[in-house]
Formats: C-alpha cells, structure tokens, sequence
C-alpha cells in the first residue's frame, strides 16, 4: 500500500455523521473467524481440513445505526450474523457488546445479552414453530426470560401484533394460516418482544414476494426510527440495502473488503469488487446512460482452499504479483471520506461512470456477445481465465 494511506483499523472507524455520544460502539468484533471441520477417514473419522466460512471480519456497530452487510451467495453473510448473535461459537477473534467481551461467554454469562441482541431469520416459513399459535411464539422469549410486563403478556403480544400491522385477534391463529409476508411480521414481533437494543435481521425479505418486501423493510425502518435499535441488515440485494442501511460492508470469501457510508460506496467504491457488484445491478430508466459493466469469469473460489493473498486476485482485473502473495489490509486509502475502507492493493478510481471499454474477463462471454472492444485479461495475468478454474 502507499505510504499516504491511513492504517486505520476497521474496528476503530467511526461514520463521521456520528457525534461523540456515539463513539463507542455497542457491538465490536475483532478477527472474527469460524472454521467448520471437514471430517474423513474409515473407520476413524479424523478431521482432513475446514470450511472457512468467516475468516478475520472486523466490524462495530453503533447505538441506533444500521450497518448494511451484502456479497454474493457463500461468502459467509448469514455465518457472520449467527456469530454476532452468539447462535454459533466462534472459531477465533473476539466479539464484545457494551464493552463486554462476549466471544466465548457460557449459557449463565450470555443470559443478559440475550434479551438485547434478537434475530430475524432468513426464511419466515421454517422460523416459525407449526405447532404453536402466534401468541405462544411471541410470548416464548418473554416466558423464556421471566418478563412480566404490565397487563399480562397477552396484552404485550396483541400490542405487538398491532405494531408490526397484523390484528391483534390473530393471536390464537397458527403459522399456516398466514402469508409470507404475515409469518415474517410474526418473527419481527417475536424480536421486538424483548425490546432489543440490536438486531440482526438475515436476508429479512429474500423469501417474499417484490410487492411484499417494501413493506417489510418499511416497517423495520419506522420501527428503527421509533425505537432506536440498531440493525445488522444482511442482504445480496443492493437497491434494499442502500434503501435501509447507513453504512454498507461489502463481503467476499468470508473477508470484509470495502465498509464505508452507503453514498460513499455506492458513489464512490474503490475496491474492484465492489464495482462488479454495483456494474451488475440493472438500470430501470433505459433512458439513462449505461455505467461501467463489469463481467467476472467463473465462480468464487472454494472456501476449503482460499487464493493466498487477496481472495478476489482469481477473478480481478488489477491483480499482480503482490496480490498473490501478501493480503491487502482494511484501511482507509488516502482521499477517500473518513471511515471508508478498502481491502487492494491496487483501487479502483472512485467512480462508476462508463468505462471507455468494457471489462470481460471471459473472453468465451466476450466471444458469444460479439462485445467490440471489450477488455479481456491476458493470459498471463492473474485472474485471468486460463488461472480461474484453478482456484475455483
């Protein structure tokens, strides 16, 4: 990296719109890691190597914010967010919440965090207990907890069945006589019911139909508006998470490569990753000039078997010798805003305007659209498609 550049640990950056009463952050983690073994052998099964799954995040949450965390399918996203919520032990690293460290805590030591940090699972058809009525489910955490609340708890649930917009007679009904949108209310009821200070909401809307998800994403923004909780919003789709985060952290191959306010990353990215991911999203006004486009070749590479150095060098532009063989660290590149960092050696220019070719790295892709033009790696470039398939 240059010399200009600013070692600044990701852990440490503080969005400057945040004032001084948000400096310490309420969640911090610090070379976050989880392996999970690969188990051979007959018959004596012995462990032959590890899925690396998250290996060294680094991320800090603040009191009230929403921090965005987005990367394409397996590269850890929805891991991280169990690890943040303590639904999995970590491998390495260290998690602390309010300054706590948290990171191997047993069941007694975790026991007032729990109330504090919730989650929304993924997929509101399989989070939800058939055999229970909503009322039983949203009030499990507060029996779970031994919270009386004043009224009784079924007049705490029928108030936050009105809150996230479902009836308050609903509360003897059953999961299967809801919709989709409807059960994942219900399990941002079942969150609310302990009034957390965090939230890790995975992939919330992924499930739902389009003319559904506005509405849940609505609904988490007024709630986050009302009641000050912090986010920890997970999401492969980009539109939503500009929509609803403040910051965005952009995941690869189990590593945070780009974490900055959303108009900085969405205006101005400097990692290559992060300019594919954004070359990919379609424009709806065709009316709009075409921004760069971006075509990377093959598939991210297995996660048992990293690249060595940059994870991205196998399918980047850029890559070059170095990037083979000393990893990039976060930090923040010189004029970029404060608390924007980038993981390259090599960043990109901060700008998404049309390129003056296009970047194919396919040349069989370039071939089959006839691209006139387009920017084909050479062969002796790392990422290249003659190295690709090796790594993948």
């Amino acid at each position: 990296m240059s010399e200009n550049n600013t070692t600044k640990a990701a852990a440490d950056a503080v969005p400057a719109q945040r004032g001084a009463a948000a400096a310490q952050p309420l969640l911090e983690v610090k070379g976050l890691t989880k392996h999970f073994p690969i188990m051979g052998g007959f018959p004596i099964k012995r462990k032959v190597g590890a899925v690396q799954a998250v290996d060294g995040v680094d991320l800090s949450v603040y009191p009230g914010e929403s921090l965005g965390l987005v990367g394409e399918s397996g590269c850890g996203k929805s891991t991280t967010g169990r690890l943040l919520t303590r639904l999995l032990e970590p491998t390495g690293g260290t998690i602390s919440y309010r300054g706590q460290d948290i990171t191997h805590a047993n069941r007694k030591q975790l026991a007032p965090v729990r109330s504090e940090i919730q989650m929304i699972f993924q997929d509101p058809y399989a989070s939800l207990n058939p055999r229970q009525t909503v009322g039983t489910i949203i009030s499990g955490p507060m029996e779970i907890n031994g919270i009386n609340p004043p009224g009784g708890r079924e007049k705490r649930v029928r108030e936050l069945l009105e809150t996230v917009g479902l009836n308050p007679e609903h509360y003897n009904r059953f999961p299967h006589e809801f919709s989709g949108g409807q059960r994942q209310r219900i399990g941002v009821a079942r969150a609310l019911a302990l009034e957390p200070k965090l939230i890790v909401a995975d992939e919330p809307v992924s499930a739902l139909d389009v003319s559904i998800q506005a509405q849940v994403v609505n609904l988490l923004q007024e709630l986050q508006r009302d009641m000050g909780i912090a986010f920890v919003f997970i999401a492969h789709d980009l539109a939503i998470v500009r929509h609803f985060s403040e910051r965005v952290a952009v995941m690869y191959l189990g590593k945070i490569v780009e974490v900055a306010d959303r108009d900085s990353l969405y205006n101005r990215p400097r990692h290559p990753y992060t300019h594919a991911l954004l070359s990919a999203v379609p424009e709806a006004d065709l009316d709009i000039e075409r921004k760069e486009r971006i075509r990377l070749f093959g598939d991210v590479p297995s996660p048992i078997s990293p690249p060595s150095g940059c994870r991205f060098r196998t399918r980047c532009w850029k890559a070059q010798d170095v990037c083979a063989t000393e990893e990039p660290p976060l930090v923040q590149i010189a004029g970029n805003r404060e608390g924007h960092l980038t993981a390259c050696h090599f960043p990109e220019e901060p700008s998404t305007e049309k390129r003056g070719e296009d970047i194919v790295l396919d040349p069989a892709l370039a071939s089959l659209e006839q691209v006139p033009g387009a920017a084909t790696a050479p062969d002796t470039t790392p990422g290249t498609a003659k190295d690709a398939p090796d790594a993948s």
